[in-house]
């Protein structure tokens, strides 16, 4: 592909998905904050809610993807996996976040990934409430809202001792996963919980130095990766690996807190 044609290809993933983000923003704001808001849970044994907003934000996002680039693969949360033959998959989450959507804390966001073969290199983060909108591609990063828009850079931050740190649920994941966590938390200055997608978008703008979680879903996590990575950050599964897939990620400000915090992961897992 020539080099116009990439430029050309970029240009129109980023229309699509902004016009994507602005649909599901129109889907989701009616019902957030709304005492009669409709929601199932599909966790046997737990709380995993899904609600009316959810679905009407994908399938908004889904019939642009039809009417736009209707030979790309999608793989969303609610609806499952439709086929491509193009070498491009869409990657949605319609609420990344449904828990706190539910309790009308605004940590919350659609997620918007565009991925290949070797994983993503589009990101887009929406806060439909506050009006923040945070996207990556290659090797820029910006940002939309209240405040004008700016371009994204994460922080320079390279010891443990000096470092922010979120997650999103305070046990992260199994007990050994808790564990290895809390080996970092005790190491860094500052440690906050229940940020979900939002606290991947922190780190991108530079506000914080490190997101840890586990048992993600691919949607939970290919629109964050590629936005930090192109704000100049990192991340990997717990082994230092691809996380695209899900599972364990380790998101870091740069090279070397993600080495200091990979380390510590390492020892408490070992």
């Amino acid at each position: 592909m020539t080099r116009e044609c990439l430029l050309h290809e970029s240009a129109e993933i980023d229309a699509t998905a902004q016009r994507m983000a602005d649909a599901a923003r129109q889907a989701i704001l009616p019902f957030f904050r709304q005492p009669d808001l409709l929601t199932d849970n599909k966790l046997a044994g737990g709380y995993d809610p899904v609600t009316e907003a959810d679905r009407a934000a994908e399938t908004a996002m889904r019939a642009i993807l039809a009417e736009s680039r209707p030979d790309d693969a999608i793989l969303g949360e609610e609806f499952g996996r439709a086929e491509g033959t193009s070498g491009l998959t869409w990657v949605l989450d319609p609420i990344d976040g449904t828990r706190a959507f539910v309790s009308g804390t605004p940590t919350w966001g659609v997620l918007i990934a565009v991925s290949d073969n070797s994983g993503p290199f589009y990101g887009l983060i929406d806060q439909p409430y506050i009006g923040e909108r945070f996207v990556g591609h290659g090797a820029q990063a910006w940002m939309q809202g209240p405040l004008g828009q700016r371009a994204l850079s994460t922080r320079p931050t390279t010891r443990l001792d000096q470092a922010t740190l979120l997650t999103t649920f305070p046990e992260v994941g199994s007990a050994e996963e808790g564990a290895a966590f809390h080996a970092v938390a005790q190491q860094v200055k500052l440690t906050r919980y229940g940020m979900d997608c939002y606290g991947y978008a922190l780190l991108a703008a530079g506000q914080v130095d490190l997101v840890i979680e586990a048992g993600l879903q691919a949607y939970d996590i290919q629109a964050p990766i590629a936005l930090i990575q192109a704000a100049g950050g990192v991340v990997t599964d717990w082994d230092g690996a691809p996380a695209h897939e899900g599972g364990r990620a380790l998101a870091a400000a740069n090279p070397d807190i993600h080495a200091a915090a990979l380390t510590v992961l390492r020892d408490s897992l070992a």
